[in-house]
């Protein structure tokens, strides 16, 4: 009789318990209810997504959940417009540019205001954001677009491109929407030299990022070495490195059996699609009686044979766009 005592009073003992953690919430009708038994909206798609709170972007999928009103509780995304619209409400809700606690504020005033519902609660969380992407592209291992879930800087966005990849340039452009101008058709493009980020680790170049930026690592400039030279082809002038006749000839395993005297440089003009050319006394060079000549990002050196007989800059061009390899195959042929 004593256990049936004492088993009597542990059952209600834990019917108090539950009791006091499932306390009456207000009703949407104005009284009083138990708490809904409907399962959440993440609940129903597997679970929290735990992302940061953050304001609310154009693309965004958002869980409303409003109890004691299933038809209005489910998930919907935020368009490009900024809005959203749920089942039985007649304007669209402006959602873009707010905080979930905001949002959750204003559509219980609609719900309201619509006269669907008496005295509201809503919730409304963040299940994916869409809002916030940032590309990294160009000479990086990885070309990657992500979310920006939280604080992301320039060296994480690298990271998570696999970083930097042996030709990269000197340096780094981002493009990011200019402020106030809601990411529509205004940029603002930053440069970032590379050396002082990652030698020189300057902590103010490793700026933050929060959304809608494209970083951008462009390839170094190539100098082509064509002509004749034991091995024609091109180099990438990397980390602000200086390049010059006697290296371009290093790089092409020195001059062939019939180069002439006298070599030229094909350089692009500013401003114009056009190239100049500039004759260099290759033989002085070599014997030392006249000083190295530096070679800049993308110029042409060509070396002709001593026949005298050389290739235009017109056919130079049209031979390095059909391909490297391929033009440079072709260069033989045309000699």
């Amino acid at each position: 009789m004593k256990k049936i005592v004492f088993v009597l009073i542990v059952l209600a003992a834990a019917a108090a318990v539950a009791a006091q953690q499932e306390p009456a919430l207000p009703s949407a009708q104005g009284g009083t209810t138990m708490q809904s038994t409907a399962p959440s909206f993440s609940a129903g798609l597997g679970g929290s997504q735990n992302l940061p709170v953050g304001k609310i972007g154009d693309n965004d999928l958002l869980g409303v959940t409003v109890y004691d009103a299933p038809p209005l509780t489910g998930s919907v995304r935020v368009s490009e417009e900024g809005n959203i619209r749920l089942p039985m409400v007649k304007q669209p809700i402006r959602a873009a540019g707010l905080y979930p606690k905001d949002l959750e504020k204003k559509i219980a005033a609609v719900l309201v205001k619509d006269h669907l519902l008496v005295d509201p609660i809503v919730t409304v969380t963040i299940m994916e954001y869409d809002s916030r992407p940032i590309t990294v592209a160009g000479a990086v291992n990885s070309p990657v677009t992500f979310q920006a879930m939280g604080p992301v800087t320039l060296l994480d966005a690298i990271s998570r491109a696999g970083g930097l990849t042996a030709n990269a340039g000197s340096e780094i452009l981002i493009s990011s929407p200019a402020p106030g101008s809601g990411g529509k058709n205004t940029t603002l493009i930053q440069r970032v030299p590379v050396t002082d980020l990652f030698d020189n680790a300057s902590p103010a170049l490793n700026i933050d990022l929060h959304g809608g930026e494209v970083v951008r690592v462009p390839e170094a400039g190539r100098v082509y070495v064509v002509g004749d030279v034991k091995k024609p082809g091109y180099y990438y002038v990397t980390g602000g490195s200086q390049s010059s006749i006697m290296k371009a000839l290093a790089f092409s395993n020195g001059l062939g059996q019939h180069s002439g005297h006298v070599a030229y440089i094909y350089r692009k003009e500013s401003g114009s699609g056009g190239r100049n050319e500039i004759p260099v006394q290759l033989k002085k060079i070599m014997d030392r009686k006249s000083p190295d000549v530096a070679l800049k990002a993308n110029d042409i050196l060509y070396i002709p044979e001593s026949n005298g007989r050389r290739v235009g800059v017109a056919v130079l061009k049209t031979l390095l766009a059909t391909g490297t390899a391929a033009g440079l195959a072709l260069l033989y042929v045309y000699r």
